[in-house]
């Protein structure tokens, strides 16, 4: 498989983002601008289709106790991360997005989305926004030394 995809596709997962998509990049010899570019287009990608399907998809899988015990887990702890997100809505979303720490971006910002139902358009902007911030903070980590891709690994 091309360097280029498992960068996109580990950029997508839930828990490393680009947050683990730049540094590997970098790791396989990209230059910066072609991992950012790969890191924000994979992380992206979901967003739209998730936006729509996530709040009925999760209200269907809520029906069954193991799904219902997941989801909730899940919103406890996005509503516990949150303040900013329901004081500031779309503002706050991609504040939230923003900030490149576990449990903060892109999945969880459509998770937020979804809880406060923040408009399609919005949130769309919001978590983009985010998104862009983000990877330009890891970036900036990543060019000083301070984020590698074997610290994000471990």
């Amino acid at each position: 498989m091309p360097r280029e995809y498992i960068v996109m596709i580990v950029s997508a997962l839930p828990i490393s983002e680009l947050r683990g998509g730049i540094p590997l990049a970098l790791s396989f010899g990209m230059p910066m601008a072609k991992a950012f570019f790969l890191s924000i287009l994979g992380n992206i990608s979901f967003v739209v289709p998730a936006l729509f399907l996530f709040e009925p998809v999760s209200n269907r899988l809520r029906k069954f106790k193991p799904w219902s015990h997941f989801f909730n887990w899940v919103f406890e702890r996005t509503k516990r991360n949150a303040d900013a997100i329901q004081k500031y809505e779309a503002l706050g979303l991609a504040i939230f997005v923003a900030v490149p720490l576990p449990m903060t971006g892109a999945w969880s910002g459509v998770i937020a989305a979804s809880l406060f139902k923040i408009r399609f358009r919005y949130a769309f902007i919001a978590i983009l926004a985010g998104v862009i911030t983000a990877g330009l903070i890891v970036a900036a980590f990543c060019m000083l030394g301070i984020i590698s891709w074997k610290a994000v690994a471990h």
